[in-house]
């Protein structure tokens, strides 16, 4: 039986797979060719490239740079992940950061100093700005409390939008009517339904690119992680080395917070469970 002419080879899909795995830690299998073509569509069509064949050349021997290279593997998997995420997604997070996690980090010595979160993983922003909002309003009712928040993603896509900080009024509907009043502001045009972050809440942000397979090249270490359903898309040892890195980042006694479909069950680690899908690192 013939190839269809617009599908990929399996050579190609072969090191399509190989190479997003090796290099970001997707496990995709050979079965998602079609879910696989479905999204490479859009990265050809942004590209005017017209045939797979094609862009399996331009990806594996067109593209010279260690830089330009990295680029277009985070287009590709940005195409071929979701991007789903949503202000105070999952909120138990942020009401066990502020009734719990907070005062304990600040009776244990921590209250004197900058504490620092990071949003492994942050999409088009959401996470990190939320995480930014509640910290800021933590703060407002503790003198002293000071705070940065580190956002990375591996695509450059989803951070240029991200440090924009701007959203549809339908994005922002989850944020309560007193956050949207401090925290966005309003486009000049009337007929817009745009809302931006204001820029007192943005100075708190650090957007940067990350590959999360990578060393992660911080010499500061963390109070509090968010790596929020990013891990799903990982086989089980590549969960567990990252989980490790992720441990190493953190201070001890710091938190690390993971999707709620996610799970480090027999995972050694030096984390223990203070709730769900939140951890807490006991240990060097």
């Amino acid at each position: 039986m013939s190839m269809r002419a617009d599908s990929v080879s399996q050579s190609d899909l072969g090191q399509l797979c190989e190479l997003i795995y090796s290099e970001c830690g997707i496990k995709l299998s050979l079965d998602k060719q079609v879910m696989i073509e479905g999204r490479l569509k859009r990265r050809l069509r942004e590209l005017d490239i017209e045939t797979y064949a094609e862009y399996c050349r331009f990806l594996f021997s067109s593209i010279r740079s260690h830089k330009d290279r990295q680029e277009e593997i985070g287009h590709l998997i940005d195409v071929m992940t979701t991007n789903k995420t949503d202000f105070f997604r999952e909120s138990a997070h942020f009401d066990y950061l502020v009734d719990k996690a907070l005062p304990t980090l600040a009776a244990e010595g921590g209250g004197g100093r900058e504490l620092r979160f990071w949003s492994a993983g942050c999409s088009t922003g959401e996470e990190p700005y939320t995480l930014a909002m509640v910290l800021d309003r933590y703060a407002e009712s503790h003198p002293g409390f000071k705070f940065k928040v580190l956002a990375t993603d591996i695509s450059n896509t989803v951070l240029a939008k991200a440090k924009m900080g701007v959203f549809t009024s339908e994005v922002v509907q989850p944020v309560a009517t007193d956050y949207r009043r401090k925290y966005f502001m309003r486009s000049r045009d009337p007929s817009s339904n745009q809302l931006r972050i204001v820029p007192e809440l943005r100075q708190f942000i650090e957007f940067r690119w990350l590959n999360l397979m990578e060393d992660f090249g911080m010499s500061e270490r963390m109070d509090g992680i968010f790596c929020r359903n990013v891990i799903i898309y990982f086989d089980r040892p590549t969960q567990e080395r990252l989980l490790a890195k992720f441990s190493q980042q953190l201070v001890t006694g710091g938190f690390m917070f993971v999707g709620h479909s996610e799970t480090l069950h027999d995972m050694d680690l030096p984390l223990v469970p203070v709730a769900p899908a939140l951890y807490r690192k006991i240990k060097d």
